[in-house]
Formats: structure tokens, sequence, C-alpha cells
């Protein structure tokens, strides 16, 4: 971590303002129709009691934008035959899961959650940090940005613990991960914006990449309909945070799954 205190953003505040903003409206318009489409998902594994409803249906439920950007990466060469190490495939009735024990696909559900529940902690760490004098200046827009991040990825927490809760597992609380001890220190020993946003980029890849692999490969249609409508906000979350960073923010011709975790990182 650097202790650069005069650390300032590699773009300027109306550049980062009408960002922010279009990272909302893009926000705004997938979360009705993703929240749509995990309640009929709800609906069906309570009527079915199976969670391996199909693909195809529920990835055309996503909507545009976000079915496009999946279907695409799952058909690009950087796509993978391989389900997310660690996940399965999920056959099993959703009352034989119901033990608190997360298996299969939901397995990955329930660590997007916690993927979700540890940027939201990360990003209000960095308001507190900055509100107590430890980041040095804060630009008005960084906060600003910060903010409504932080409030979308509650949302997607919320949208993902639905799915969780319909299936008759216990939603995802807290930040069950085993990566966590490290996020913590490195928030601990930031010491300027700079060192906050590197850390927000590696946990905006991490998420999104996840999401898009899960999209890809795992069978649960819940995970399927939502990763797929989360993906494409999260990915402009990690291309903000590369403009302020004074990057180049898609150096690939598709979005990779090199960083994706894998569901060994869930702890519960």
């Amino acid at each position: 971590m650097t202790a650069d205190r005069t650390w300032e953003p590699a773009v300027g505040e109306a550049e980062l303002t009408r960002l922010t903003r279009e990272m909302n409206e893009a926000h705004r318009a997938t979360l009705p129709a993703m929240r749509a489409t995990a309640r009929e998902l709800v609906a069906d594994i309570r009527a079915t009691g199976r969670v391996d409803v199909g693909r195809r249906r529920f990835l055309l439920g996503a909507g545009g934008a976000a079915a496009g950007l999946v279907l695409t990466a799952c058909s690009s060469s950087r796509s993978r035959t391989n389900p997310v190490p660690g996940s399965g495939a999920s056959t099993t009735p959703a009352s034989a899961q119901a033990s608190g024990r997360y298996t299969g696909d939901l397995k990955v559900v329930a660590l997007a959650t916690a993927l979700e529940n540890q940027a939201v902690g990360a990003y209000q760490a960095a308001l507190d940090a900055a509100k107590a004098g430890r980041l040095g200046a804060v630009p008005p827009a960084v906060a600003t940005f910060v903010t409504a991040a932080m409030a979308q990825h509650a949302d997607h927490a919320k949208a993902w613990n639905a799915v969780l809760t319909g299936a008759g597992l216990p939603a995802i609380t807290g930040v069950p991960l085993s990566n966590q001890p490290e996020t913590l220190a490195a928030l601990g020993k930031a010491a300027s914006v700079g060192d906050v946003a590197e850390l927000a980029l590696r946990l905006e890849d991490q998420a999104a990449q996840t999401y898009l692999f899960a999209a890809c490969n795992v069978a649960s249609p819940a995970g399927i309909a939502t990763a797929a409508g989360i993906a494409p906000v999260e990915a402009m979350h990690a291309a903000i945070l590369n403009f302020v960073l004074g990057r180049y923010p898609v150096p690939d011709d598709f979005l990779p799954t090199d960083k994706a975790a894998a569901p060994t990182l869930l702890t519960v």
C-alpha cells in the first residue's frame, strides 16, 4: 500500500459524476427484471421441489444486455466447459437441502452473496476511514461513486439471498469467506483513496468474473438468472475504478474468468 495522501483520481469530477450516473441508470434498469425473475424462480422451486428447471428459459428472462453479455461470453473462446470448481450440478430436491448445508449450484449462490457482503463492508470501511481523515482528501465524486456502488452491492446481496431462502436455505449474513481477514488487513493499511480503489477493483473483478463464470457453467436456474442480471453492473464498477486509477478499463475482447472465486472460498 502507498502512503500518498495527495492522491487524485485520473478522471475529473464531472467525468466521474457522469460515469456514476450511468452506472446507477444501468442498475435501475436491470434490478426490476432480476428481482421479478428471482421471484418466479422461487415459485418454481417451491412448486416443483427442484432447482434444475432449465438454463435457456432463465437466460432469456434475464433481459437484453445481461443475457447478451452472458451468451456472448459463454460462446467465446474464453468460456469453459467445466463447472465452477467444487460446485457440481444440483438436481437434488430443494427440501433435501434445507438442512443448512449449501451444496451444488446453490453453494455458488451462497458464495456470490458473501462476495456482495464483502464489497458492502469494504466500501463502508472506506467511507468510515475517509470521514475519520485517514485517507487524506477525498474528492466528492469519489465519495458519491463509493456510496452508489455500496448500495448496489447491497441490492445484489438481497437478490441472491432471496434465491437461497426461496430454496429453503438460510440467508448469508456477514462475510463467511476465507480471504476476509486479508481483505480487512488491506483496508486497515490503506492510506489514500488510491489504495482503497486498488482493493475495490480486485473485489469487483472477482465478483463480476465469478457471476459470469457461474452463468455460463452452473445448472441452477436461480443462479443463472441472478448472475446474468448482476454481472454487467459489476463489470461497470470495475471499469469505472480502472478509469479512476488511470487505466484502460477493457483490456480484453470479452470479460475473462481467471479471477473468478471458487466455492471453496466459502467458509459456511
